[in-house]
């Protein structure tokens, strides 16, 4: 009855309408909900709308102005004489200009946003692949979790079949109370550790929900796969790191943000050149002199309408050296951006050399786990059998079970943690972290 309670105790009831998450859906689902990666998104549609003003700056411009304005006492009348008089002008007007040549400033700014743009791209792609990382190490403690809770299951299971065997043999004469007592004690200490081992369950699973952004945890419940194939480790770090840094956008980022700052030096060399634009516009105006007759409106208005068309070019021959500092600040701060992609490919590279390295340290402790558990298990039937037969102590067959379980919960630990580990080794080569 015991056994019964702790395995539903251990695992979160399983009813048709529940859905498990495999990894792939718990990734996609934190992905398309984080909001950090939400907010990241906006950063992109920012971006986007800059890319979208720079390239219409080649556009003409249109202005609609108008303006109304009175002067009181002396001043000029229609027959080009002064006199005490008040006048009252009204303008209107039409304006358009074009630019023709701006010293490259607005193509160069064009491709600097687009390279933005990019850039913002692969930083939302490095903040989804950071999310599947804290997704994929959350899984892997859930699954790590479970298999605890199986391992103390099995334990509170020997435990209590030695209860029921010792109950016999006292009901029969054949043990002591003490024996019987003994068995007991160490039956509840295996139920203790089979309860924390479930709670440890359900607050990896709270942990996970929390990172997918849900609501609730009720109900929530992962895929246990079927098999734990582990992936080889590659040769050497530097052969991830070869394909990493072709593929990582947090490479691919500061890479465009070099490109992006050698286009602002050439924004700010265009202050070298010389501007041309075109303008053109319309204008009229309505002019009346109280005292004085004036023609209405409507006539002044088109009796004074104008057009008027031009070129206008401006030449820089000193601004203070104003110019000269935006160069020297642009060619600073393509220097710093060069040592920014510097100091993303080695902390890139000892990422990778971290994760190698424990990769082959979970993969050696792994296989003398195995090596471990498999003596551990012999060990134990040997033990079992004898004190089936009364030729070992309760204590001795204590030791031994505690020995082979210890041994089974290093293995799941080391399994999992090379499972790990060579998961995201294929992640940095740009597969998908899937185990």
């Amino acid at each position: 009855m015991a056994a019964a309670l702790l395995t539903a105790a251990a695992m979160p009831a399983q009813t048709p309408s529940q859905r498990q998450w495999t990894l792939r859906e718990c990734a996609d689902y934190a992905v398309a909900h984080n909001i950090s990666i939400r907010q990241q998104r906006n950063q992109c549609s920012q971006q986007a709308v800059q890319l979208h003003t720079a390239k219409h700056r080649r556009l003409p411009d249109l202005y609609a102005s108008a303006s109304e304005s009175f002067s009181f006492g002396r001043g000029l009348t229609m027959e080009n004489t002064y006199a005490d008089r008040n006048t009252s002008s009204t303008s209107l007007a039409l304006s358009a200009s074009v630019p023709l040549f701006t010293g490259f400033e607005i193509p160069n700014t064009v491709k600097l946003r687009q390279l933005n743009l990019e850039a913002a791209t692969q930083d939302l792609e490095k903040a989804r692949n950071d999310i599947r990382m804290q997704v994929a190490q959350a899984y892997v403690q859930i699954l790590y979790n479970m298999e605890i809770a199986d391992v103390a299951q099995r334990q509170v299971t020997i435990d209590s079949m030695q209860v029921a065997r010792l109950q016999s043999f006292v009901d029969h004469g054949k043990a002591s109370i003490a024996q019987l007592s003994q068995q007991q004690a160490t039956l509840g200490q295996a139920l203790s550790t089979a309860t924390q081992a479930a709670g440890n369950v359900r607050l990896a699973l709270l942990d996970l929900s929390q990172l997918l952004e849900l609501p609730s945890p009720d109900g929530f419940q992962i895929v246990r796969p079927a098999t734990t194939a582990i992936a080889a480790i590659p040769a050497s770090p530097e052969v991830v790191f070869a394909e990493a840094v072709a593929l990582k956008p947090e490479v691919q980022a500061e890479q465009l943000r070099l490109h992006a700052s050698d286009r602002s030096i050439r924004i700010a060399q265009a202050g070298y050149y010389p501007t041309l634009s075109l303008n053109g516009g319309l204008q009229t105006n309505y002019y009346k002199t109280s005292g004085l007759a004036a023609d209405g409106f409507g006539k002044q208005l088109k009796n004074n309408f104008a057009q008027y068309i031009g070129i206008s070019l401006s030449i820089p021959i000193f601004n203070r050296f104003t110019t000269r500092n935006s160069v020297r600040m642009a060619r600073l701060d393509r220097d710093n951006q060069a040592l920014q992609l510097d100091l993303v490919k080695k902390r890139l590279y000892k990422e990778i050399q971290q994760v190698y390295y424990n990769a082959v340290a979970a993969q050696a402790k792994y296989e003398s786990s195995l090596l471990a558990c498999q003596s551990g298990s012999e060990a134990f039937t040997l033990t079992r059998a004898k004190y089936e037969n009364g030729k070992a102590t309760v204590t001795e067959f204590n030791e031994a079970k505690s020995q082979l379980l210890k041994a089974e919960s290093d293995l799941v630990q080391a399994r999992y943690e090379y499972l790990y580990q060579t998961a995201l080794l294929d992640f940095y080569r740009g597969k998908p972290l899937q185990f």
